[in-house]
């Protein structure tokens, strides 16, 4: 092993509304102190309970993934297990997510956006 993994970071145009938009969505403590980050107005932290931490980095010209337009690609995504694909689903939306792609019949993922375009999916568990 060469490393361990310490966050993921995404660029964003505000980092304080994508921290609250992801601990809705997993739980856990904005910007809490942590010696590996200075926190700023260009920069936010989410430790979740899993202990995964996210970071948000403000991007003055930010522009969004389009999935699935090749010309704005969607660089990663999250999938995030979920018991219940239509409960998710409605409080994703009501947290501000977009709907990408929502499945048709029995498939297991449906494909959504932040607040800021990156995609993530639900995924049945």
């Amino acid at each position: 092993m060469i490393a361990d993994l310490q966050c993921v970071v995404l660029d964003c145009p505000d980092p304080g509304t994508l921290a609250s938009f992801y601990r809705s969505l997993l739980g856990g403590y904005i910007d809490r102190p942590d010696r590996r980050w200075a926190l700023s107005e260009g920069w936010s932290t989410l430790h979740t309970s899993s202990g995964l931490v996210l970071a948000f980095q403000r991007v003055a010209d930010y522009r969004s993934p389009r999935w699935p337009d090749p010309e704005r690609p969607q660089q990663f995504h999250f999938d995030f297990a979920v018991p219940d694909l239509d409960v998710a689903h409605r409080e994703v939306q009501e947290l501000g997510a977009t709907v990408l792609d929502a499945g048709s019949g029995a498939r297991s993922w449906r494909i959504y956006a932040d607040p800021a375009g990156h995609p993530f999916c639900l995924v049945r568990h």
